[in-house]
């Protein structure tokens, strides 16, 4: 029901700043929950972060609170994710996702309840 593209990854000096955006497209897309998570070579999927389909609410995870930042323009259909003072553990590929929001405040955090991902960007971050 929806299609996530995803772009904006690249190679960023520690400490530097970098913006992904994530377009989508769809019947109905603006009207999902969305969020990004980031994957590691040799690491599990984690959460990053989440935003209601109004905006109205944001999450984080704590290994990123404080650093990022996620927003979304419903009139573009696209959620953003702004990434500041970058360290080397950020380095991951960056996936967007969406869902429905029911009962988003109970799992926004886990991957498997989204059914919609993008390809993914990769974010390396040098030291």
């Amino acid at each position: 029901q929806v299609q996530l593209v995803e772009s904006g990854g690249g190679l960023v000096q520690a400490g530097g700043s970098l913006r992904l955006s994530c377009a989508a497209s769809g019947r109905a897309a603006s009207a999902y929950a969305m969020a990004w998570f980031r994957q590691a070579p040799g690491k599990e999927r984690e959460f990053v972060a989440a935003i209601t389909w109004n905006g109205g609410t944001t999450y984080f995870a704590d290994s990123v609170k404080g650093r990022f930042t996620i927003d979304r323009d419903n009139a573009m259909n696209t959620v953003y994710l702004e990434m500041s003072n970058l360290k080397p553990e950020d380095t991951a590929v960056y996936y967007c996702a969406a869902r429905i929001q029911l009962n988003f405040a109970a799992n926004y955090f886990s991957a498997g309840t989204y059914p919609y991902w993008g390809q993914g960007t990769q974010v390396t971050v040098s030291s």
